[in-house]
């Protein structure tokens, strides 16, 4: 390959190059000499060279302009660079571009010293010459023709896309960290209110240990007295057979609660003139007014209002508001039937469908044998399934009041009465309604059952019972061979004041006899005998059972009065 080199050094004449070394890829380099066959010195000051171990000073070297003013066409020397730092060789009559080892050409003007950069004769056929002419945009200066311009670096992008990755997800693990925290604060409030809400609970229904008392509060944690109640006595009468029927219909606006209290006609009551009387007397001798006061002294109640709801009233309210659904307990017969055969008119049975005649009948109805506390109970079955037929709009029930045309006691009027019943209504829709019978015992006096669970926790009352030795007892033994005469003879005595003692049973006796002890209690026997529809020939005197003032023997001529 050298020779090679060689002989093309020849062609251009050996006085004309010289060898001055060889570059990195193992080619020769040459250099031209002067016109004057000057020796190649490497540090000497030359127009064009660079010594850098020259003490004298360093000639500058002009730029090349090739559109400087007053070009004459030619070109100076071009200089030549030596990687190696050993000078330079000019060119006779042509100029040679200085060589770049990434195959570019460099431009006029004064060139960065590059280490690559060497200048070499090419092997080719003639010598290199540089065009006289070119176009600008030509020798227009690029980007890419400088070897010393830094490119790009791509792996300096993907450094900064892995820092702002690393950091973003650095903030999403804080944030996530964060978020949890939070979660776990939000968990801890809650659980905390629900405890809280359980406890506030327990304690608004009395049921914490610590906190209840059986006479302090009952479902509510406001005290059962300071509890608001708006109370309204009922009375139906019975216009056909007689007698009626009393509840006390309740809406407890704090606890939202609605009960119809069932009132036995054998409660002791005590009249105006301070004398003890019964329920049912009182209603039939002393009136609504009386009635309403001497219930308020037994109960400790505060009644608003007394309705008056005679059968045929009650019969036209069911048909208007159209029929309603009880589940009855028996068959009533119909009281206009002509033979003893006939098809009941209510039958036994769930959500049986009642107009206002079966209503009615249903409400009233007491069985041979059956005491009172059982058509009570029937006529409460009907009045809760009037309330959940009616409507709870307080203008629609005050118009099915109105239309009824009933006569209002006062201080209650019909409006007074229609918004009462229409929240009622709206309670025993949403099944926030009850019915509770209030014991009373044989005496006609409050049980201590009574007291707890219907008085103080329905009414917010206190129990007032009349005092038993203020009614004559009467002791009833049955002779008459009829279970039910009993019943019925202690029905006729609390109706007519006095206080009932059961006396068992006897072997049969065909007359009745009325007994007293006490001369004082003559008058009182009389009357007794009177009461129980007696003649007054079975009156004497004689032995009387304990705790008693008059004792009674019914016999077979006792006829108790019709039901």
């Amino acid at each position: 390959m050298n020779d090679r080199y060689d002989a093309g050094a020849a062609e251009y004449g050996a006085d004309q190059y010289e060898l001055v070394g060889y570059d990195e890829y193992g080619q020769p380099v040459y250099r031209q000499l002067p016109a004057q066959q000057q020796p190649y010195d490497p540090y000497a000051q030359q127009g064009y060279g660079y010594d850098p171990y020259a003490t004298g000073r360093q000639q500058p070297v002009p730029p090349y302009d090739p559109y400087a003013a007053g070009d004459t066409g030619q070109q100076p020397p071009t200089p030549a660079y030596d990687a190696y730092g050993t000078g330079t060789h000019q060119q006779h009559g042509a100029h040679s571009p200085p060589y770049d080892p990434y195959g570019r050409t460099a431009t006029s003007g004064q060139q960065h010293r590059v280490a690559e950069q060497t200048a070499y004769i090419p092997h080719q056929a003639g010598p290199v010459e540089v065009p006289q002419t070119q176009d600008r945009d030509e020798r227009d200066y690029r980007t890419e023709q400088f070897a010393f311009v830094e490119e790009p670096d791509a792996d300096s992008e993907d450094v900064i896309d892995w820092l702002k990755f690393t950091e973003n997800r650095t903030e999403r693990r804080e944030e996530a960290k964060r978020r949890a925290r939070a979660r776990v604060i939000a968990l801890a409030v809650v659980m905390a209110l629900v405890a809280a809400g359980g406890v506030g609970y327990l304690w608004y229904a009395g049921k914490l240990p610590a906190l209840s008392s059986s006479d302090e509060k009952t479902g509510t944690g406001t005290a059962v007295g300071a509890q608001k109640r708006d109370v309204i006595v009922v009375h139906l009468h019975n216009t056909k057979k007689g007698g009626t029927s009393t509840a006390l219909l309740v809406d407890n606006t704090t606890t939202q609660q609605g009960t119809t209290v069932l009132l036995p006609n054998s409660l002791a009551l005590t009249g105006d003139d301070g004398t003890t009387t019964t329920l049912a007397k009182s209603v039939d001798d002393d009136g609504s007014s009386g009635t309403r006061d001497a219930i308020d002294t037994v109960l400790g109640t505060e009644i608003q209002g007394t309705w008056r709801l005679d059968t045929p009233y009650l019969q036209n309210l069911v048909d208007l508001i159209g029929n309603i659904e009880v589940d009855t307990n028996t068959d009533v017969p119909d009281p206009d039937a002509k033979s003893k055969g006939a098809a009941p008119l209510v039958r036994k049975g769930k959500d049986q469908t009642l107009s206002g005649k079966m209503a009615v009948a249903y409400a009233t109805y007491q069985a041979s044998g059956e005491a009172q506390n059982a058509q009570l109970e029937r006529f409460g079955q009907v009045m809760q399934g009037v309330l959940r037929k009616l409507t709870s709009d307080t203008q629609g029930a005050t118009v099915t009041i109105q239309t009824l045309g009933m006569i209002i006691e006062p201080p209650l009027t019909d409006k007074d009465l229609g918004a009462f019943l229409a929240k009622l209504a709206d309670l025993a829709k949403g099944g926030d309604y009850r019915t509770a019978l209030l014991p009373v015992q044989t005496d006609g006096t409050l049980s201590a059952q009574a007291s707890s669970s219907v008085v103080r926790d329905v009414l917010g009352g206190t129990a007032k019972s009349p005092d038993k030795d203020a009614a004559v007892r009467v002791s009833v033994r049955n002779a008459s061979g009829a279970k039910d005469n009993t019943e019925k003879a202690r029905v006729v005595l609390l109706n007519g004041g006095f206080t009932f003692l059961e006396g068992g049973t006897a072997s049969t006796a065909a007359t009745s006899k009325v007994v007293y002890a006490d001369a004082a209690d003559k008058e009182n026997a009389t009357e007794v005998a009177k009461t129980l529809g007696l003649p007054s020939g079975a009156v004497a005197k004689g032995e009387v059972t304990a705790n008693a003032d008059v004792s009674v023997v019914l016999g077979q001529d006792y006829e108790p009065a019709s039901s």
